[in-house]
């Protein structure tokens, strides 16, 4: 363990960083977006509007953060659920796979308390009440069903993608497109999470954990199913790496088969 730790460190706190500058984009556009004094929200009374703004700006966010140079780097999971998927792949080691989840959540909280910090009561008071994510409507199972099913969407993509050289480059580009339509669809019935750590940072920092296990347990759910489809269809051989942008410039901490793939 403490081994890994060591040589695998930096690319852990990237993971941190890059969960944690999603939770600041986040929060910051929320709260100037949709607190009750905002002039956007003045002069935009159409929450659909507002709400596909606020898509737009997270699905650049991720496109910027996944084509980063940490981004590179860590492999840009930012996401517990993937990670998860990943080791279950075969792609990520047991050690590596428990660091990375540790620091996304430690990333997308210190993200969420650094929002808090700037922006104060607009944060924490509702509309904006720490961009938490609880169910919109009266009903556990249809947002469940709709966290799973975009989970696993966006698990099949990345496995598609990122698995096809003329495709991968792409990956970054489609996820944040992805995520943006999810946002502006999706965002009423369950708050739009799709990330474990992302629900927790800010369940933690408002102590609100309403269906909390919703989001610690779907998204999981849909990407292992997403990689079970995958594996059954094409074969464990057949996924190459856990990056969602692979970068030879730079190392990489995972079970590799990009280079090989390559001379193939």
């Amino acid at each position: 363990m403490i081994e890994f730790l060591k040589k695998h460190y930096p690319e852990y706190f990237m993971e941190a960083a890059e969960l944690g500058l999603f939770m600041v984009s986040a929060g910051v556009s929320v709260s100037l977006i949709e607190n009750n004094g905002s002039i956007v929200k003045l002069m935009i009374p159409n929450s659909q509007i507002r709400l596909l703004m606020l898509g737009i700006l997270m699905g650049l966010t991720a496109i910027m953060l996944i084509n980063s140079k940490i981004g590179k780097r860590s492999g840009a999971h930012m996401n517990p659920a993937l990670t998860i998927t990943f080791y279950r792949l075969g792609k990520i080691k047991f050690w590596d796979a428990a660091f990375y989840v540790l620091f996304q959540f430690i990333g997308g909280t210190v993200g969420v308390y650094l929002v808090y910090f700037i922006f104060g009561k607009v944060f924490a008071n509702p509309p904006v009440n720490y961009v938490i994510t609880i169910p919109m409507i009266n009903s556990i199972v249809i947002p469940f069903i709709a966290e799973t099913i975009m989970s696993f969407l966006l698990m099949a993509m990345v496995l598609y993608t990122t698995n096809k050289f003329g495709l991968a480059k792409y990956t970054g580009v489609i996820a944040g497109i992805m995520l943006a339509i999810f946002i502006s669809i999706e965002a009423p019935i369950s708050g739009m999470s799709i990330n474990p750590a992302r629900s927790f940072a800010s369940a933690f920092l408002s102590n609100i954990w309403t269906a909390f296990w919703i989001y610690l347990t779907a998204p999981t759910i849909g990407m292992l199913l997403a990689a079970q489809l995958y594996i059954t269809i094409k074969g464990k051989k057949n996924v190459i790496c856990a990056k969602l942008n692979h970068d030879n410039k730079v190392r990489c901490i995972f079970n590799c088969g990009y280079e090989k793939a390559i001379k193939v």
